[in-house]
């Protein structure tokens, strides 16, 4: 027998299950080593040793990733997600069936059109231009074009009633913005040398918001064109940290279900594996026990919201900090929507002595925060940030090329020329609105946003079928129908008879919700929207008992894509909503 005594402690808990398999693996691996080597093998013993050791290898790493699912996700969850899978790839080849795909194209070509026709908005007195005019056209012409197409039919924004979208300064403002790019339509951040007031201005911008959010000394950071090029950066420098500095090279990120898109394509982009994690169905925080039973020798990040985009709950990050410190994992939190509301809710005092979550580089395990600066702090849109801890952080999101032929190249963001004139708004917005004026404009907003809070807590009319999801603590509120009343009432129908009465909710799915993100330009408008709020739920409750089971196209759309037999025909659907973006 080979002098390798193999020894096997039971663990003490579910987590030391895979250190215990790792070291077990080790000594298996030895005992065939040494299980040759003293049988004295020759030239084709030493060639099957290698076979067994890469067999042996192959198996443990499959049966690893086979614990590791079951171990993170349970095994009725591991079993469901084994389901979609299949079914995903199942359905699309049934779907694709002669008999079946001739009635499905021919009801896809139906929403198509009407995708079509709710976006391609035109009239009779516009010019169509398919290919560049042979003379251009003066000044006049273009300026009166420019009246015409700002007057095609769209959602009122200018009056409140879109969720989100449109973050609206005042008039004053939007002068000082126009003169500002006026002054730098030409500069490019490409090239501080050229236009060495636009560095010192966007090194300013990062500075001012680092502070904010409670940055360390050794805080840093860079601008971006928007919320999803910071969650992008996010996720390069985190892949790029974890290769460089813990040899990771099959790297997982694990966030919330209700992280913002920009992650998942981050993941796409870069090629790294998302965990998605399921919400404490009292709290609708990620499940932070979930959480850390996703967490493993390949995660190169976790991720939380303050708040998410879907209900505006902001997570439970003083948690997943603790995790993140535990097991040296970095933490992004995605602040893009919250920005400088969520930054001044504690000095806004809008929720009186209330403990409010802490989210910020307070935090000993939050490592990076992106925020919109383009959102509430009403910069022009195209300007985001994306802050880190440390500088070694920061430089993992870095492009460098020194052997170029064209020179020596390198690129701090994924752009190479970046529009100076946006970030020279963005500055000019910041400096002049100020600290106390980001306060007034938080509270303001907030208030109004738990207002409406109440009055759906409150009202007759909406308390008997609709509640709030969560806790809501900023600008963004999100409520579904209540469970008794699911029959009586479609959350997509009341969708539906707000956007004829001017309003534009977000449609959110898993649950069915609408939301709404409150902007200074709802605020003089609430009372309107309440009141429309209560009518609709009223209207919605006669029409979703008048058509039974019939469904209209919201709701029709959003059920295909939930589910996991026709996810794929949502797909096509979005891909031809993105083809319709390029249509004359």
């Amino acid at each position: 027998m080979p002098p390798v005594e193999i020894v096997f402690n039971w663990p003490k808990s579910l987590d030391e299950i895979p250190h215990v398999l790792w070291i077990l693996h080790h000594q298996l691996k030895s005992y065939i080593v040494v299980s040759y080597f003293s049988s004295n093998s020759n030239f084709w013993g030493s060639i099957y040793l290698l076979r067994d050791l890469i067999v042996f290898n192959f198996i443990y790493s499959k049966l690893l990733d086979l614990f590791n699912v079951i171990l993170g996700y349970g095994l009725f969850k591991s079993i469901q997600n084994l389901y979609r899978s299949i079914s995903g790839y199942v359905s699309p080849k049934i779907l694709s069936l002669p008999f079946i795909k001739s009635k499905i194209d021919k009801e896809l070509n139906e929403t198509v059109l009407k995708i079509e026709k709710e976006i391609m908005k035109n009239s009779d007195d516009l010019k169509q231009f398919d290919s560049l005019p042979g003379n251009g056209l003066p000044v006049e012409e273009v300026e009166s074009e420019l009246v015409k197409l700002q007057k095609l039919k769209h959602s009122d924004w200018n009056n409140g009633r879109v969720s989100g979208a449109v973050y609206h300064g005042g008039d004053q403002l939007l002068k000082l913005q126009s003169d500002a790019y006026h002054q730098y339509s030409v500069a490019n951040q490409l090239h501080p040398d050229v236009f060495p007031g636009v560095r010192k201005m966007e090194a300013e911008v990062v500075a001012m918001v680092l502070d904010i959010f409670n940055a360390p000394e050794t805080g840093c950071g860079s601008t971006t064109s928007g919320g999803t090029e910071s969650l992008l950066l996010t996720g390069l420098s985190a892949r790029e940290y974890g290769r460089k500095y813990k040899g990771i090279t099959k790297p997982e990120v694990i966030a919330p279900i209700t992280i913002h898109a920009g992650i998942e394509k981050a993941c796409y982009y870069f090629g790294m594996k998302l965990h998605k994690v399921d919400l404490d169905p009292n709290t609708y925080q990620v499940d932070l026990k979930k959480v850390k039973r996703l967490i493993n020798s390949n995660t190169v990040l976790l991720c939380g919201s303050a708040p998410n985009y879907p209900h505006g709950i902001i997570d439970d990050i003083e948690g997943i900090s603790k995790l993140a410190v535990k097991y040296n994992i970095p933490l992004h939190v995605d602040a893009c929507l919250g920005s400088f509301i969520v930054s001044f809710l504690e000095s806004s005092k809008v929720h009186g002595d209330k403990k409010l979550p802490m989210f910020d580089f307070r935090l000993p395990g939050v490592t990076s925060i992106s925020c919109d600066t383009h959102k509430y702090g009403f910069a022009p849109k195209g300007s985001s940030i994306i802050m880190y801890r440390n500088p070694k952080l920061r430089e993992c999101q870095y492009y460098i090329s020194s052997d170029w032929t064209g020179g020596m190249y390198g690129s701090p963001t994924l752009a190479g020329s970046r529009p100076g004139a946006l970030m020279v708004g963005c500055w000019a917005t910041l400096v002049n609105i100020g600290k106390d004026g980001y306060r007034k404009s938080c509270s303001s907003i907030v208030k109004a946003t738990m207002e409406l809070k109440s009055q759906i807590e409150k009202n007759p009319i909406l308390s008997n079928y609709l509640e709030v999801i969560g806790d809501p603590l900023g600008s963004v509120i999100a409520f579904k129908v209540k469970q008794n009343q699911q029959k009586n009432l479609s959350i997509y129908e009341l969708g539906d008879l707000l956007s004829k009465k001017g309003w534009h909710f977000a449609t959110l799915q898993n649950p069915a919700a609408l939301h709404f993100a409150l902007t200074r330009l709802t605020v003089p408008v609430l009372d309107e929207l309440i009141e429309d709020l209560v009518t609709s739920t009223e209207e919605a409750v006669k029409l979703t008992k008048e058509k039974g089971s019939k469904s209209g196209d919201t709701a029709a759309l959003y059920g295909i894509a939930g589910n996991v037999h026709t996810a794929g025909l949502a797909d096509r659907i979005i891909v031809a909503f993105l083809d319709t973006l390029y249509k004359i």
